[in-house]
């Protein structure tokens, strides 16, 4: 959870914010069963065959709940517009490639004519040729102009990874064009040295969103030259720009269009998504221009097979006496152990940094009992290494002398990783859309693919292994972001101002809340108004000032006590519970302890061990309503929705035994309290409710508890959030509606969208949360209905059968839902073609 995403030093200025943020989401859309077409597999095993092998051990074929057969597609070629250049044919056809597909040679056509594209269609689908051939052959055209810099480019990726990869993809394309196409990487991990010679020569400069806020913009006339000749700007992987991250990138887009309208140039959007609900909604909301949509995949596919699967039960008890499921951690380092023995290249994507260490570390041990060559061809790739380690593993994944990765989602976007035969994805990942996305890294050179998703004991992953139609039926989501979140749009402001002065037409680029949030920024002696507009007042450079990955603050530097040396940083934000005095912290296959906390000088000292647990912290949770935007009723009850400050401390740390979960002790911790002031949906019961739901004094606070934790496992299903992303807090008694109240709410500041849409999808989304709980077979609950791996009171007091009832109660009376917000439109969407 993201606390204090404004800079502590604007916060204490600005206090909160009045600007009341109204979310702006993209509508759900219709989606279809993903086809596929025939590859040459050559001498692997089809997907099919590798699944049964994998089933083949005693017990494991009851583990598969359902399997989904992806048929193949065939291709539709079409051919490049006449406006591209016949030199960049010629490279594309020396790269293999003699005709583009429909939907390739749609998207180079609206670029070519000046229109932004969005091009969604699903992985492998050749999104980047789609962009590619119209820049390149618009940079050749430049590249002889008077100015002598010539026509540029920007890329914008979200990972310095996927930077890296597609420099290394326009080099190998643009070799047949000669010195005409310079493209360079400009990012944290440039040379200084490098740094002056990208700024005066690159023509398609390759960087990330942060990178533009912190570095190009604030440095805009170091980049004078470049941005007078700006004509394209790729945006790639758009639909992870969501939520707080996307909203904060939607501003940094605003100020580059201003800087380039200030230099005269008007450049086109090019943006590449996996499949979304209605992308050129998104990506307008993303840019604030009109963008030509092109959906339509023409690319062929291989086979898929796609199997869920449900780790078993243990003989263990855990919180509560609740019976233990294997963990899908454990359970996915097994299937790349069997995978990596089969020769099968296989990805496991894991959800946390830990997850993936741990996952590499046991798959490297049960290797070594099987053949001591094999551990050296399992590694993981997570965020937080060294520059000089990242690119030494995608190196070897390249060259094939990797066999199994454990990868955090880092690998999930674009990483050139063709020949993967399957996937493992440990956990549902939030949404349909990364699903698709993970599960379409197999199969991208034609060949037929496996994925497997398995659940952890989470409730929704346990909803969606039993209800497969909810995945392969359903649509994928909307895409939420809202730049007009005031928490958002402050920063961006002063950021603007600082670059160059604000004046009364910018109004109308950053949004309609500006009006009201400059006078609160003079006040608070950030900005000044003169005659010529308002200006930043502080000696500090105002990009700065805030963190466009919500996190806040400065990374907290991981340090080996011993040798000083420096393992890695981990946000600010996650501090508290990643790295606090007695947590194990796991680094490229080693195991440490940190030794100590200094959150006033961002270190966290380590120290190597080998202990037999894992840790996690445990916090505490107050809420109170600053304001109700919207309320309806719910029979006697209430539905609410509007803006709250949440108190939250972590407090202790659990200690559990690697593999099977179980709670070896509870240490204290003295850790400061965070405040946030976000938004929330809540809804309130009534004693008649409760009586009707023969709910007594003594099981109320348990089944609220047990509807609360559900909810939010389950409503990753309707927004564009993980659990992680929101957080809860039931009472029986709430001091500020004076009834049992259930909260829910978004875990950024000013909001993220995500308690929104709970509200306006409130009777489905609560429907689908009694349903998972009823239909769960523990007696009394376990985590894979109303239990919580993030509840901070040790998942007590939990009533599983009282929260069926008051759920049923409250469901009975209420009123059909809202809908959705009134910028939403009804609209289909295309399908995700199995690896949207």
């Amino acid at each position: 959870m993201a606390f204090n995403h404004l800079p502590a030093a604007m916060h204490d200025a600005l206090g909160p914010l009045s600007v009341t943020p109204v979310t702006h989401s993209v509508p759900m859309a219709k989606n279809h069963r993903p086809s596929r077409p025939p590859g040459n597999a050559g001498s692997r095993p089809s997907p099919a065959v590798v699944l049964d092998r994998l089933a083949a051990s005693a017990g494991r074929a009851a583990r598969i709940t359902h399997t989904e057969h992806l048929p193949p597609r065939a291709g539709t070629h079409a051919t490049w517009p006449d406006r591209i250049r016949p030199e960049v044919i010629s490279a594309i056809g020396q790269a293999g490639i003699d005709h583009p597909w429909t939907h390739q040679a749609a998207a180079a056509e609206h670029a070519l004519d000046g229109e932004s594209v969005v091009i969604s269609t699903g992985t492998a689908s050749g999104k980047s040729l789609a962009y590619l051939a119209p820049v390149l052959s618009t940079l050749l055209d430049g590249s002889h102009a008077p100015n002598g810099r010539g026509t540029t480019a920007l890329y914008l990726a979200p990972t310095k990874a996927l930077a890296a990869d597609q420099r290394r993809s326009v080099k190998a394309l643009a070799t047949p064009l000669g010195s005409a196409i310079r493209p360079a990487v400009y990012d944290g991990d440039t040379p200084v040295e490098e740094r002056e010679w990208v700024r005066q020569y690159a023509n398609y400069v390759l960087t990330n969103p942060d990178m533009l806020h912190r570095g190009i913009l604030p440095s805009h006339p170091r980049w004078a030259s470049f941005l007078r000749a700006l004509r394209f700007v790729v945006i790639d992987e758009c639909h992870t720009y969501r939520g707080v991250f996307g909203s904060h990138v939607a501003q940094v887009l605003r100020r580059l269009r201003r800087l380039c309208a200030r230099y005269g140039s008007d450049p086109v959007f090019l943006l590449a998504s996996a499949t979304a609900a209605h992308p050129s909604v998104a990506a307008g909301r993303l840019t604030g221009l009109p963008v030509k949509e092109v959906a339509d995949d023409a690319s062929p596919r291989g086979e898929m097979v796609f199997a869920l699967w449900e780790p078993p039960l243990t003989d263990l008890h855990g919180e509560g006496g609740a019976p233990v499921r294997r963990t899908a951690t454990a359970e996915t380092a097994d299937l790349l152990t069997d995978l990596t023995v089969q020769g099968v290249r296989s990805v496991a994507f894991v959800r946390s940094r830990r997850g993936a260490e741990l996952i590499s570390v046991i798959a490297k041990e049960r290797l070594a009992e099987v053949d001591r060559s094999l551990p050296g061809r399992v590694a993981a790739y997570r965020g937080g290494y060294l520059p000089e380690e990242r690119r030494a593993l995608e190196r070897a994944l390249h060259s094939g002398d990797l066999l199994g990765l454990a990868a955090t989602t880092a690998l999930e976007l674009g990483i050139d990783v063709s020949g993967l035969d399957a996937v493992v994805i440990a956990g549902y990942p939030g949404t349909r859309a990364s699903l698709w996305q993970q599960a379409g890294r197999a199969g991208r050179s034609g060949q037929g693919a496996l994925a497997v998703l398995v659940a952890r004991d989470d409730p929704l992953d346990t909803f969606l292994v039993h209800h497969p139609e909810a995945l392969f039926d359903q649509p994928v989501e909307s895409t939420v972001l809202d730049p007009d979140n005031p928490y958002v749009l402050a920063p961006h402001l002063c950021a603007a101002a600082a670059e160059i002065p604000l004046t009364e037409d910018d109004i109308t680029l950053f949004g309609p809340t500006v009006p009201e949030l400059l006078p609160q920024l003079e006040a608070a002696k950030l900005l000044r108004r003169r005659t010529t507009g308002w200006h930043w007042t502080r000696r500090e450079r105002a990009a700065d000032l805030t963190d466009i990955r919500g996190a806040g603050g400065r990374p907290v530097q991981i340090v080996e006590a011993d040798t000083g040396r420096l393992l890695g940083t981990v946000d600010e934000a996650a501090a508290h519970t990643s790295v606090h005095e007695g947590a194990v912290h796991l680094h490229q296959g080693r195991t440490y302890l940190v030794r100590a906390l200094d959150l006033e000088d961002s270190v966290a000292l380590v120290e190597e061990a080998v202990p037999p647990y894992s840790t996690n912290a445990r916090d505490t949770t107050a809420i109170s309503v600053l304001e109700t935007d919207t309320e309806i009723p719910w029979g006697d009850g209430r539905l609410c929705f509007g803006s709250v400050e949440v108190t939250n401390q972590v407090v202790s740390f659990l200690r559990r035994k690697l593999i099977t979960g179980e709670v070896l002790g509870e240490t204290k911790l003295d850790l400061p309290p965070r405040t946030l002031r976000t938004r929330a949906v809540w809804w309130t019961v009534t004693e008649d409710q409760l009586d009707a739901a023969r709910i007594s004094p003594e099981i109320l606070g348990g089944a609220l508890h047990a509807a609360e934790h559900a909810s939010i496992g389950m409503l990753p299903l309707f927004a564009t959030c993980d659990r992680w992303d929101i957080g809860g807090v039931s009472v029986p008694l709430h001091p500020d509606t004076l009834l049992p109240t259930v909260f829910v709410y978004d875990g950024h500041p000013g909001g993220a969208g995500f308690s929104e849409r709970a509200f306006h999808t409130a009777r489905t989304w609560l429907t689908a949360t009694r349903q998972a709980i009823a239909s769960c077979e523990c007696e009394a609950g376990c985590p894979s209905c109303i239990q919580s791996p993030k509840c901070g009171n040790g998942n007590d007091p939990l009533h599983k059968r009282g929260a069926v009832r008051l759920l049923t109660e409250l469901l009975r009376t209420a009123p059909p839902d809202p809908g959705e917000t009134p910028s939403a439109e009804s609209t289909e969407g295309p399908r995700p073609d199995g690896a949207g």
